[in-house]
Formats: C-alpha cells, structure tokens, sequence
C-alpha cells in the first residue's frame, strides 16, 4: 500500500527498506506516522517475502522525535492523552486494552516498539542524522543498530518535563547497561557516534554514503540460506531468556525450539550440510511457534 510518511520497499532478496519520509519535519513522529509504522510491523513486515527490514530516515536526520508543532497534536496536549482519566495503577493494568485507556492513556511510541520487538525477523537501524526522544527510543526495539558519522542520538525527555518512552527503560539497560543508561537519561545530551559506539548502543560506525549499503548487507549476511523457522525461534530465545531466572528455564524453552526446528528445516540444513550443497528452506515466519509460558 502507499504511504504518506513512510517509503517501504521489499528487494529481491527479501530484505526490505523502510525510510521514515518526512524530510521537511527531520521525520519527526506524528500520529499518521505511528498508524503507518504500526501497519507495517504488524502487517507488511510478516510477509513471507519479507525475510529482515532496514529502517533509516530521508534525508539529514532519522527522526527528530515527536512533532510538537503538528496540527494533530495542537492545543497543549501533545501526546493526545485524555487528561480526564487519571487512572490508578490496577485499574490500567486490568482494562489496557479496551478504551479510553487504549487511546487515552496508553504510549502510542510504545506500541510501535511493541510491534517491532514482536517481528520474527532481524530488524536494522540505520541511524543516519538526528535520533531524538522517540527517534532514539524506537531503535531500541530493533535488533541491531549502525550510525553515520553524522548521527545525534539523545534521550532528551528530561528536558521537556517527561520520561523515557517506548518501552526504551526495559531495552536501554539492556544494550547499554544500567549505569550507561541512567546517565543518558539524568544527563538528556545529544551524543555523538563516536560516543553512542564507545556506550555500545551501535555496532558501528559509517560514512553517510556507505551507511544503507552496509545495513542492507548484514541484513542479507543474516537471512541468506537461513530458515525463517530457525532465526524466529533464536531471536525468542535470546530476548526471552534474558528475563529468566535459571538456566534451566531457558533449558525448557530452548528444548521447545530445537524440537520444532528439527522436525522441520532441520531436516533439509542437515542433508543440505551432508551433500555439500546450499540449502533450500520452505518454512515459513508464520510457522514460528511459541516456546515461552
């Protein structure tokens, strides 16, 4: 489908390009924005030709966070929450999903984060100038992160009176560590890439011009003669036991995951290994089952 705000372009190879595509804004975050980006980690991405997904932004910047200057969030009220609702702990812990609390209360960066943690397949960022506020926390989500030479990443809420979103407080410490992460917090800076590399938040570092080709390579390094099966199923390992509390925990889910793997594409990559030829997997992302209570 065609997007407004959003380029989205699926190769050959089954690696796909989403570009944040308000340039005349630095792709700030507006709520046409977030419906779009939720319409394709919830719904394009999962394709089955769909086998990794680059994101990067148009032009000098990523994103620069929320549009405070949009006409859709005008009125003082720019994160669109109901301010008549004033909801105690269990009571939005019980009702969540239903409304108002569902649009009233809920962070709408948040559910994006959610949508994109939720993707069987690899996720890259490809940071290539501004990263700010939401345009930061989003990346959290994604697997893994590259930077130009001339990104900005800041985690800039305690400048405006409000707090990390986007789920970024469960996944910043995570990638970062806590100390790392307090401090970019307490401190709001925009950092450098040289700086978000020395913190470990990306991978690497690139000239402008080789930032996308580079993205776009690891994702085909990734998915290249892989089972979609097989990667789904790491990817909930990884993330999911890292909450766990003993390793034999992860021993049940990983026992789910090699059972599953094995009577499916296992059985092609192991005959694939023996006859010395590239495999030819035929499973599907959809095939992916859940290994976690």
């Amino acid at each position: 489908m065609a997007y407004e705000t959003l380029d989205w372009h699926v190769g050959e190879d089954g690696v796909a390009l989403l570009t944040l595509n308000r340039p005349d804004k630095l792709n700030a975050f507006d709520l046409i924005m977030g419906k779009e980006l939720l319409q394709v980690f919830g719904h394009d991405a999962l394709d089955d030709a769909v086998k990794a997904v680059v994101v990067t932004g148009a032009g000098r910047a990523f994103c620069a966070g929320m549009d405070l200057d949009s006409e859709q969030t005008a009125g003082g009220n720019v994160f669109g929450v109901d301010e008549s609702l004033m909801p105690n702990v269990d009571e939005f812990y019980e009702r969540y999903g239903e409304e108002p609390y569902a649009t009233g209360v809920r962070d709408f960066g948040g559910r994006i984060s959610l949508a994109i943690h939720h993707l069987p397949e690899p996720v890259i960022a490809a940071i290539n100038g501004a990263a700010v506020g939401l345009g930061a926390t989003m990346t959290l989500a994604m697997d893994i992160r590259l930077a130009s030479t001339a990104a900005r990443v800041g985690f800039v809420f305690g400048r405006i009176g409000i707090v990390p979103e986007a789920c970024s407080s469960w996944f910043l410490p995570r990638i970062v560590g806590m100390q790392q992460a307090l401090e970019w917090v307490y401190s709001a800076d925009v950092l450098n890439a040289d700086e978000v590399l020395a913190g470990r938040l990306v991978r690497s570092v690139h000239e402008p011009e080789d930032l996308v080709p580079q993205a776009l390579e690891l994702a085909r390094s990734f998915v290249n003669n892989r089972s979609p099966v097989a990667l789904g199923l790491a990817k909930q390992l990884l993330y999911g036991s890292a909450g766990l509390p003993t390793p034999f925990d992860t021993h049940l889910a990983d026992s789910l995951a090699m059972y599953y793997s094995s009577i499916g594409d296992g059985k092609e990559g192991v005959a694939a290994f023996l006859e010395k030829r590239a495999p030819h997997f035929t499973s599907s992302s959809k095939d992916i089952p859940r290994i976690f209570r």
